[in-house]
């Protein structure tokens, strides 16, 4: 079962499941059974043709084995197993299976607002799972919410070629009319690339608001779990780094980072964080002592 769900999750996110490979075995077991559910129902609605069929009966599937029947399907029983040992509301899996469903039949959205709603579904609940999953306080919630928005619309930006190829586009309508932009496609754009150059990085503004409200939420994260959620995010600012000096590149390639530099990054933060946590100690220790009685 390990295996299924290590190599859906695999082929489906080499970031986020390169970074969850830093998290303790136990937390990573969890972690591989949330997105491989997760990656599962995405793919139905990412296909061409799509698989809606599939995907009611995935639907259909998780209703039952939330409630404790055995289905059958691994992926779908691991998953319910987890909702119910970890107390995630079933609200949240029906907003998330909600912005799912939302694929088959909606292909744009007039405004951010009306975006937001598919959003909480597609990425905020997903945040929330693993807030409950890493047991961390309510306090926590705003900002795992953020976490999960932000890496989910620079995933956008990252993908608009391959939305479209799907027929869609997920930034607001308005915003392209604001632009003067039509559609997204590269033979409109390459003809406005001023157009489009504001375009992105009004896109990417969101982004950057969205992460480092993420980031606040850092401080109820205890170490061992703060180092591969951080380094997934570096590789995310990363990623808008990238897009930034060339937007353009969206069309010609998916731009995600080497293994290699994520290796480096967890790295890097594994150091960063234990020198930061040693720092703190003493500086605690010091207080405490200045503090005795004489």
């Amino acid at each position: 079962m390990q295996t299924l769900h290590y190599n859906i999750f695999k082929k489906g996110s080499k970031t986020f499941f390169t970074s969850t490979l830093f998290f303790p075995h136990d937390v990573k077991a969890d972690v591989f059974v949330l997105y491989g559910f997760v990656r599962v129902a995405d793919n139905l609605v990412d296909t061409i043709p799509q698989k809606e069929k599939e995907f009611y009966e995935l639907m259909d599937r998780t209703e039952r084995a939330i409630k404790g029947e055995w289905t059958g399907d691994i992926v779908v029983d691991s998953f319910a197993y987890l909702v119910r040992r970890r107390g995630i509301p079933k609200d949240w899996v029906n907003a998330f299976l909600w912005s799912m469903e939302s694929d088959l039949v909606k292909s744009s959205y007039r405004t951010l607002g009306e975006l937001s709603a598919y959003l909480y579904g597609s990425a905020e609940v997903i945040g929330l799972m693993m807030a409950k999953i890493l047991g961390l306080p309510k306090e926590s919630y705003e900002a795992a919410m953020y976490q999960g928005r932000a890496m989910q619309y620079i995933n956008f930006i990252r993908d608009i070629s391959e939305d479209l190829s799907l027929g869609r586009t997920y930034f607001p309508t308005e915003d392209l009319e604001e632009f003067g932009l039509p559609d997204l496609k590269y033979s409109t754009v390459r003809d406005l690339p001023e157009n489009f150059r504001g375009l992105v990085r009004k896109e990417l503004a969101h982004y950057c608001k969205w992460q480092r409200k993420a980031e606040e939420g850092y401080r109820f994260i205890p170490k061992r779990y703060l180092i591969p959620i951080k380094s997934a995010a570096d590789m995310y600012n990363w990623t808008a780094a990238q897009i930034s000096r060339d937007p353009f590149a969206v069309y010609r390639k998916k731009i995600r980072p080497s293994t290699a530099r994520i290796f480096a990054t967890a790295s890097y933060n594994t150091l960063y964080l234990n020198i930061k946590q040693k720092s703190r100690i003493k500086k605690e220790a010091m207080m405490s002592r200045r503090q005795m009685p004489r």
